[in-house]
């Protein structure tokens, strides 16, 4: 069995658990540790003669789905990892943001008057220490399902180390080189650092370093205000730390629809965000500083509407994107077409290896870059490399095909912001003529008695003269969850009909997309009259 993590120390001048980017080693950052790279893990020996059916490399929720699916199933089958399983969302994404978003939100209601809360004493403020140790206990808590022994148990291999392909049907780990039939990529990605003079030479942090920290900033700075940028803007502005967002374009959450992002906009300004859009930005320094601090001073010079600015903050989180992880698995040696976008995969996840599929952020399909579509292409290529079409649809996805597959996201700001398939912007580029239902959740029920933020909706986008639904554009709390419904419909062929015609609880955000229904429904109806 591995050792465990407690007690360790780094070796040489840095601190504790920085060597696996894991600190502080508190005991809830040690069981994680123990779950998702154990120390000392003893990899399995199998004969020379040994093949497996499957093996995947990397263990995030790509990595995973497949080694455990095909186990399941019945498949000799491996997974390969270099550092931590359970990949960014677990470890460094999709848990820890969410964890300090619950925190964030709970001190923003603490201090609404409206809830019949007194206000908080100047001197009251939260427990930023307090904060980042609830969001290490509940990861530990989340870490077995993503564990080396949960995969293990369910029965497949285990193996710690760098893949490195050695030939078309063959990786080398650990001085081990493995045969497969069939092997999946899932490296997945990391955050894309912009080309910004000088921010190579200042501490800043992205993702996978922003959830070590122990103590608030005084002073962030964002550069990009995608996902991650709002929402991490919203919890630490909410904690008391004076946040700057600076993005090239003119509005924030690029791609989403302009109402969306005009809402999330002016929720956060409230929170005391301020932005800086259409910016530029010419180059980034370290600074001395007169007085001693625990803090870098560094200093960004902006220029937004030909205005130069100096932007200095404590605390620089680089929000800018994502880059698939493709160096290091010597990809040529196994015939795999790649370049800067990602892997090269067809519409069945197929790569130009027929033996080898890849799935997840590693892929050239920046637009399928979330969680969920990992699982679900893991699942596909499962049903790929180990059954015949006849068998009929993988266990857990809609689809073979990618293109048939309708794509979920959500936003985690208050309020979110959960969109599928086409809005009005993108189907204007692709010449789609739509109908727009929507409903304002100012006169929704739920939102008043919740005391929501002003200014929610719901869009449901139609084809033209007809009740086919291309898209969705939800704006509430639980706009996530609150979309499942429509993505349901879509990916199904209901149409926008079905939705006003089906019961929903009342007082539930849901009823908001019942309203949509019930417009196409009264517009249908009123063509007979």
């Amino acid at each position: 069995m591995a050792s465990s993590w407690k007690g360790y120390k780094a070796s040489g001048p840095v601190p504790e658990g920085e060597e696996v980017g894991v600190w502080p080693l508190d005991e809830h950052n040690v069981t994680l540790l123990d779950h998702v790279c154990p120390k000392d893990w003893p990899n399995p020996t199998r004969p020379a003669d040994f093949v497996y059916d499957l093996i995947a490399i990397g263990s995030g929720a790509g990595g995973l789905v497949s080694a455990k699916q095909s186990a399941r199933r019945g498949a000799k089958s491996a997974l390969i990892e270099k550092h931590l399983a359970g990949g960014d969302c677990l470890n460094i994404g999709c848990v820890p943001s969410k964890a300090l978003l619950r925190c964030s939100r709970a001190w923003a209601e603490a201090k609404r008057e409206d809830f019949g809360f007194d206000p908080p004493p100047e001197a009251a403020a939260i427990s930023f220490s307090k904060v980042m140790e609830r969001m290490r206990r509940g990861r530990a808590k989340i870490a077995p399902t993503d564990s080396y022994t949960g995969t293990v148990a369910a029965g497949a291999d285990c193996y710690f180390g760098t893949g490195v392909f050695k030939g078309p049907n063959e990786v080398e780990v650990a001085g081990q080189t493995l045969k497969f039939k069939k092997a999946v990529i899932a490296s997945g990605g990391r955050a894309m650092v912009p080309p910004i003079p000088g921010l190579k030479d200042v501490p800043y942090k992205t993702n996978a370093t922003l959830f070590n920290l122990e103590v608030l900033p005084p002073r962030m700075v964002i550069i990009g205000a995608g996902p991650i940028g709002c929402e991490m803007a919203q919890a630490f502005a909410r904690f008391g730390s004076k946040v700057t967002v600076i993005d090239m374009l003119p509005q924030v959450m690029g791609p989403e629809d302009a109402d969306a992002a005009a809402v999330v906009k002016r929720a956060l300004e409230e929170d005391g965000v301020r932005f800086l859009l259409g910016a530029s930005t010419s180059s980034i320094e370290q600074v001395k500083t007169e007085t001693e601090s625990p803090w870098p001073r560094i200093v960004l010079h902006v220029s937004v509407d030909g205005k130069a600015e100096d932007v200095e903050c404590d605390v620089l989180l680089v929000a800018t994107g994502r880059v698939a992880n493709v160096e290091g698995m010597n990809l040529e040696a196994a015939n795999v077409k790649f370049d800067r976008g990602g892997i090269t995969i067809d519409d069945e996840l197929q790569t130009s290896n027929p033996n080898i599929l890849a799935v997840g952020d590693c892929c050239n399909k920046p637009a399928l870059r979330f969680t969920h579509m990992a699982g679900t292409m893991a699942g596909m290529a499962v049903q790929k490399a180990l059954f015949s079409p006849a068998d009929g649809l993988p266990v857990n996805s809609p689809s073979s095909k990618l293109s048939d597959i309708v794509v979920p996201r959500c936003t985690f700001t208050e309020p979110e912001v959960a969109s599928a398939g086409l809005n009005a912007a993108s189907a204007a580029k692709q010449g789609v003529e739509l109908d727009l239902y929507t409903f304002n959740l100012d006169d929704n029920d739920r939102c008043i008695l919740e005391g929501s933020f002003p200014g929610c909706f719901v869009k449901v986008f139609c084809k033209k003269d007809t009740e086919e639904i291309l898209g969705c554009v939800i704006v509430s709390e639980r706009a996530g969850e609150v979309l499942a419904e429509v993505v349901l419909a879509m990916q199904n062929g209901l149409g926008i009909s079905k939705l006003g015609r089906t019961v929903h609880p009342y007082p539930t955000f849901g009823e908001a997309v019942q309203q949509c229904g019930l417009q196409y429904n009264r517009k249908k109806w009123q063509r007979f009259s």
